[in-house]
């Protein structure tokens, strides 16, 4: 057998997956979903590298300024202390109840939302790194991820100004700690959406546009400016069966210490256990294909 044709047998035989020799060379079957598990995996093991990349992130973003990364801080109680005298008057509700709730439902909100729009260009916007470095690609989502749990973090004492004034309604009890659980179930969703969402903006750049536009209107229609409890008893049904309001209200309720309905954890369990088997589906379908998709 000359060289070419031996050139041309191993081609095709690495080409179909087979099992084949040609001297000391094997060439193995590689199982995708093995891969894929792999990935996921070895992105969590490499924490200290995504943690310190996300945390880079954010002082590059405010570097040469008196506050800092607490600019993310100010802006955000102005923009939550604002709505909040301004939405009790527009729909003429009580003070002392409404301004717990938009402000704790702010910090959700911001969380999410921030969330699902970067994480659409978490593998496009590092497509240098990935062509450079052989690294996990879950470990570009974990990233982002951990930059807006980060900010998050900086928002929370936001909270605690509204618990001090407002504190007929709002309190820290038990159920604060609720917020702990509620937080690991939104990385976890996160982190599983997150590579669905960043795979399908790595093949479909149309895609960041579309997410962002939907994510402002979700935002109206979601209860987070805007009490349920408004809505005809008939129709409360509607924001239940919204998922975003679910998250939120595993966010918000311990925030103002009550605890979050059955419904909402009913709904979050159904939805996380629904992204993983979707995220692993795809994830191992698609994964060795991302790099040419960049």
């Amino acid at each position: 057998m000359s060289n070419l044709e031996s050139v041309v047998t191993l081609a095709n035989a690495n080409a179909l997956g087979q099992e084949t020799s040609q001297g000391d060379v094997v060439f193995p079957i590689r199982d995708q979903k093995k891969l894929a598990l792999q990935d996921i995996t070895d992105g969590f093991k490499q924490w200290r590298i995504w943690f310190l990349l996300s945390y880079q992130d954010i002082k590059i973003r405010y570097r040469r300024s008196v506050l800092g990364p607490f600019w993310i801080t100010l802006s955000m109680a102005i923009t939550a202390y604002s709505m909040g005298f301004l939405y009790s008057h527009l729909f003429h509700t009580d003070l002392q109840s409404y301004f717990p709730f938009l402000v704790a439902g702010m910090l959700a909100w911001n969380f999410i939302s921030s969330t699902i729009t970067e994480l659409v260009d978490s593998l496009t916007i590092e497509e240098s790194m990935i062509k450079q470095i052989k690294l996990p690609y879950s470990l570009y989502v974990n990233k982002v991820v951990a930059r807006n749990f980060i900010v998050f973090l900086h928002n929370l004492p936001i909270i605690l100004p509204i618990i001090a004034i407002f504190h007929e309604t709002a309190k820290i009890n038990f159920y604060t700690l609720m917020l702990i659980p509620g937080l690991i179930l939104l990385y976890a969703n996160a982190l599983t959406y997150g590579l669905t969402l960043a795979m399908i903006g790595a093949r479909f750049r149309d895609i960041t546009q579309i997410v962002k536009s939907l994510i402002q209107v979700v935002f109206f229609v979601t209860p987070v400016m805007w009490n349920p409890e408004i809505l005809p008893p008939a129709k409360r049904f509607i924001a239940n069966l919204n998922p975003f309001y679910a998250f939120i209200e595993l966010i918000r309720c311990p925030l103002i210490g009550s605890s979050p309905s059955l419904t909402s954890w009913l709904m979050v369990a159904l939805i996380t256990v629904l992204g993983f088997i979707l995220c692993f589906k795809i994830f191992s379908r698609y994964r060795s294909r991302i790099v040419y998709w960049l």
